[in-house]
């Protein structure tokens, strides 16, 4: 199973089971927004990290 989380430079978000998820939750640490048409436009520095849950 993959999950997934952002990383900012000055914080570290949880990590989620379904990239939806992690996009609706990071603007909590600054990492970017949904906009009006529900796609997920990043910060400048942001970054997606993913990992293979067994």
């Amino acid at each position: 199973m993959t999950q997934y989380r952002f990383i900012t430079p000055n914080r570290i978000g949880k990590w989620y089971d379904c990239l939806s998820s992690a996009q609706t939750y990071a603007e909590r640490i600054g990492a970017g927004f949904l906009d009006r048409a529900g796609q997920f436009v990043a910060y400048r520095g942001t970054v997606l990290e993913l990992r293979n849950r067994p």
